[in-house]
């Protein structure tokens, strides 16, 4: 499993895999973007990760590997990068199209504003543990996106068939949960 290594909390995202006792590479460049059969994007700072995507020459190797279903997680930062629209985005910055949704980037409010929320999510059989940090949410989605949890009435985590969304930051959770519906969505 890969995780993109450019920018944000992706040693957060590794720790997690090493959990659950699955091998990760950390993603930088095409030649390790090809050795993975699924890929992380994390949080962080949506227009930096953008920016790296194109100085690393990634961004066609990754739209290329995602237009061919490779699976994808992104977390907060992640879901503003593979959204199909950034509603406040920068000009120059180009989401993905992984999945369906418009997305408006800090929702929540400001880096003062971060919140825990016990999550009701779709699948699973208690609350999650979700920690919100200038979190995105999904203003509009398509037919083809499962909502999986909301908070108040806002899509916080939602997928299609290849793509997994979350506003918040699971890898931040001791609760790997949200983790493992990924990696099974990747089997």
């Amino acid at each position: 499993m890969g995780v993109l290594a450019l920018q944000g909390a992706f040693e957060s995202h590794i720790r997690v895999l090493n959990t659950l006792e699955i091998e990760s590479v950390e993603v930088r460049n095409s030649e390790s973007l090809d050795s993975v059969d699924g890929l992380i994007i994390p949080g962080g700072e949506s227009t930096a990760i953008s920016m790296l995507l194109e100085s690393n020459q990634l961004r066609e190797p990754l739209q290329k590997r995602l237009s061919n279903g490779m699976p994808v997680f992104g977390t907060c930062a992640g879901m503003i990068i593979l959204s199909e629209k950034i509603l406040d985005g920068r000009e120059d910055q180009t989401p993905l199209g992984a999945i369906d949704i418009m997305v408006r980037r800090n929702a929540f409010g400001r880096q003062i504003d971060s919140f825990e929320s016990q999550l009701e999510i779709e699948g699973l059989n208690s609350p999650f543990p979700a920690i919100f940090i200038r979190a995105p949410i999904v203003q509009s989605a398509g037919e083809s996106v499962k909502i999986l949890a909301t908070i108040e009435d806002q899509i916080v985590l939602c997928c299609n068939e290849t793509t997994l969304v979350a506003s918040f930051h699971p890898e931040l959770s001791d609760d790997v949960r949200i983790h493992e519906m990924f990696v099974s969505m990747a089997k």
